[in-house]
């Protein structure tokens, strides 16, 4: 498989993965806006410490987090919430390099992926590519 079929296909889980979540009567296992709570709660669960921070100050309350599986693996995601748009960043480890965020979009979602620290993050939401990018800074 390329490597442009196997992001097709990334692509494709993860807005599968935030659309589950959107039907759901909550898309959050620990409920917090306190990250020294939420970051905690990853430990054991996932083989990595996504970055947790409470954003409510800059417009990006952290609503809590929760864990999903994303191409076979077990993955944390972090939920955050921009006026009326769920926001969630996937995270999973990962041995390739840093990266700066790349932004696509997919059937009227953006995804903006980028790599630090040794964890792939993917934030998707309908909410707007630049502020996505904002919370990307941001974390």
């Amino acid at each position: 498989m390329t490597g442009s079929a196997r992001d097709t296909l990334l692509a494709r889980d993860l807005l599968s993965a935030h659309l589950r979540s959107l039907q759901q009567e909550s898309p959050i296992q620990v409920a917090s806006s306190d990250a020294h709570t939420v970051k905690p709660w990853f430990a054991g669960k996932v083989d990595f410490s996504p970055e947790v921070r409470d954003l409510a100050a800059q417009g990006y309350p952290l609503l809590g987090g929760r864990l999903d599986t994303i191409a076979g693996r077990r993955v944390g995601v972090l939920v955050y919430k921009r006026r009326l748009h769920l926001i969630n960043v996937f995270a999973w480890a990962s041995d390739a390099p840093d990266t700066a965020p790349a932004l696509t979009k997919r059937n009227g979602y953006n995804l903006l992926s980028w790599t630090r620290g040794g964890v792939v993050y993917t934030a998707v939401s309908d909410l707007d590519g630049d502020e996505l990018k904002q919370l990307s800074q941001m974390l």
